[in-house]
């Protein structure tokens, strides 16, 4: 089969390896129809996500068609459509049990190498590294699911498939940022970053009943896509100080909610961002915390940060003064799309959401490469990348 491997820092390729077979009775084998590059991706892309070999599968956000499925599946049958949660969960363990799926006991084989970084592991992620588990991801014509019956949802077979896709990942991921925030009443909830899983951030706190979202972002093409999808106000931080702009916008009390839907690339302005870029360089610095540190700030008193964007390791010159002072609540994690995917799926076959407005480009598996490169130099405004077997 064709698949897209990773050799190296902005090195993908499009290779012929072997087709995946079932190694457990309760895998089943998907032939993919769509999968779609995803910011986190792009962490991969850039060299920053440790753990790597040459040669892996990557992709994680996909849907396609149950070919195959080993005699232990109970709930699929060959035939079926199915959307796929990036994380992989066994179904049995007290996490999963909790509906916490990314923090599984079961699913990483390679627990060792993370607990020796976070001190616990937590669940596999397809083609996300080994510290993930060294699972074969989605960039391919076919996959393997483990813990298939806790991991696929059915959909319906009538709708296109770009409708559905970001359901397995950066839909749930957006929303569970919202959902975090415990939005009240009357909330006002800032974003940053108005890429693919910020615009779902902005859209769910409206569904979860915020007054009022802000979206933060300096490209104009999602700004004004937070505009018409998100229908969120929105603030280019390149043209005004973004505490000013929000302190402003807020009455002078700062948003009830900050979500950080953009993680360890952050752009950092001035010596700030100066500072941050050098450090990752030499690896003195995993992550850019610039957003982090922005939030702390500009929250209100009390109020929440949810942090949906990927760290992988260390980051510094973190203000924990004003967070602790102003008793301000951290919650976050990488998403738990088996609890989220039924929900947004009622929401979508509704027509409450139409999630394909995400999306600007289509390409043929095979031109992968030309996707990341789109994608990652946001070329021909692009905002996100869909990838067709």
């Amino acid at each position: 089969m064709k698949a897209v491997c990773w050799y190296g820092t902005n090195d993908v390729r499009v290779e012929t390896v072997p087709d995946p077979k079932i190694i457990n009775p309760r895998d089943a084998i998907l032939k993919v129809t769509s999968a779609t590059i995803c910011g986190s991706d792009l962490h991969i892309y850039n060299g920053y996500i440790p753990t790597m070999e040459p040669g892996d599968i990557i992709g994680h956000e996909f849907m396609g068609e149950i070919v195959d499925i080993g005699n232990e599946v109970k709930k699929l049958k060959k035939g079926d459509r199915v959307v796929v949660s990036s994380m992989i969960g066994c179904g049995q363990c007290w996490y999963c049990q909790q509906q916490m799926w990314s923090l599984c006991d079961n699913s990483n084989p390679k627990a060792s190498i993370q607990e020796k970084v976070y001190g616990y592991n937590t669940s596999g992620i397809y083609g996300y590294s080994h510290a993930f588990g060294g699972y074969s991801g989605a960039f391919a014509d076919y996959v393997r699911l483990p813990f298939a019956d806790y991991g696929a949802i059915k959909v319906p077979k009538d709708i296109p498939d770009e409708k559905l896709l970001p359901i397995s990942d950066a839909f749930p991921t957006g929303y569970m940022g919202a959902d975090l925030c415990n939005i009240q009443p009357g909330d006002i909830v800032a974003v940053w970053g108005c890429g693919p899983v910020g615009q779902f951030a902005m859209r769910s706190a409206y569904l979860l009943g915020a007054e009022r979202v802000i979206g933060i972002d300096r490209v104009p093409e999602r700004l004004q896509l937070a505009r018409d999808f998100a229908k969120a106000d929105i603030v280019n931080y390149e043209e005004v100080d973004v505490s000013e702009a929000l302190k402003e916008m807020t009455g002078g009390r700062g948003p009830d909610a900050c979500i950080d839907a953009v993680g360890l690339e952050a752009h950092g302005m001035g010596l700030e961002g100066v500072y941050d870029q050098a450090k990752q360089a030499v690896r003195l610095e995993t992550d850019r915390p610039h957003v982090l540190r922005q939030m702390m700030l500009a929250g209100r008193k009390g109020g929440t940060l949810s942090i949906m964007g990927v760290y992988a390791g260390f980051v510094d010159k973190i203000p924990m003064g004003a967070a602790m002072n102003k008793a301000m609540t951290f919650r976050m994690g990488q998403m738990f799309g088996q609890k989220y995917m039924p929900i947004l799926l009622d929401r979508v076959l509704k027509g409450e959401v139409d999630p394909s407005a995400v999306f600007t480009h289509h390409l043929p598996l095979t031109e992968a490469k030309h996707g990341f490169e789109l994608f990652n130099q946001r070329k021909d405004h692009c905002i996100k990348v869909r990838l067709q077997p």
